[in-house]
């Protein structure tokens, strides 16, 4: 990495840098696996190099469909320039699929299909570990309107709509996934578009003959190799990335 470069904020996968041009930011991804709020921690080699390629294809392909986001365009395997925005200190789960959180709380069997996308908020704090809010906190403590609100569940409903379309059409069922929202300005007038990353890191990935967890469950549970698994999904989506040295297994 340049020296010289002025770091913007580094999270549990990503660092942020100060972009090359006015309102950009550079986004780097890094190899750093984490789950259970960071209590469980390694290094997987080359998902840095997937999860950079796999969210810029999703992102490319939600600005083809008209849905708003920050992505500009890839730098290299690990960079992209993104748009800077103001984010919204929620994340945005949408489930199609019982698993995870949802499962054990209502003591549902994970898979079983939920009668309708659920959408659900998280307020980004890891010391407190993302813990759960309805729309009545996220208004009285000021992180959205109401009309932001609706706008956001618009938004998730759209990329739910692409994404699970887009995977299914390579045999993965998407059990659920988490986005940011974040404010952009133009002049007075502020818009929503989706932020952060979309990659399996953020979404649950299951086969869809087999129930084969494609997603950081394999890391969660200790299911595996995790480069296989993404690797599996990018092979499958046709964004292999042509990363150096020997090219991983890769799960039948």
């Amino acid at each position: 990495m340049a020296p010289r470069r002025k770091k913007i904020y580094e999270g549990k996968a990503k660092i942020l840098y100060e972009g090359t041009e006015p309102g950009t930011l550079i986004q780097y991804f890094k190899d750093d696996a984490t789950a259970f709020n960071a209590q469980k921690k390694a290094v997987i080699e080359g998902k840095g190099v997937l999860n950079n390629r796999l969210s810029e294809f999703f992102m490319q392909g939600l600005t083809n469909i008209g849905v708003p986001n920050h992505f500009i365009r890839r730098i290299n395997m690990r960079e992209q320039l993104i748009r800077q925005v103001e984010i919204i200190p929620l994340e945005v789960i949408v489930r199609n699929f019982a698993a995870g959180s949802i499962a054990k709380r209502l003591g549902l069997e994970e898979g079983m299909p939920l009668p309708r996308p659920i959408v659900e908020y998280s307020y980004k704090n890891d010391e407190l570990g993302d813990p759960m809010v309805s729309e009545e906190y996220i208004i009285a403590f000021g992180w959205a309107q109401q009309q932001d609100l609706d706008d956001i569940v618009s938004l998730a409903l759209r990329v739910n709509d692409f994404l699970s379309g887009v995977f299914y059409g390579v045999g993965i069922k998407l059990i659920d996934f988490k986005i940011e929202i974040g404010r952009i300005w133009d002049g007075d007038f502020m818009r929503l578009i989706v932020a952060d990353e979309i990659s399996p890191d953020s979404c649950r990935l299951w086969d869809v003959k087999t129930d084969q967890k494609l997603d950081k469950d394999v890391f969660r549970r200790d299911l595996g190799s995790l480069t296989d698994a993404y690797t599996e999904v990018a092979r499958r989506l046709g964004v292999m990335p042509a990363a150096p040295g020997p090219k991983p297994t890769l799960i039948n």
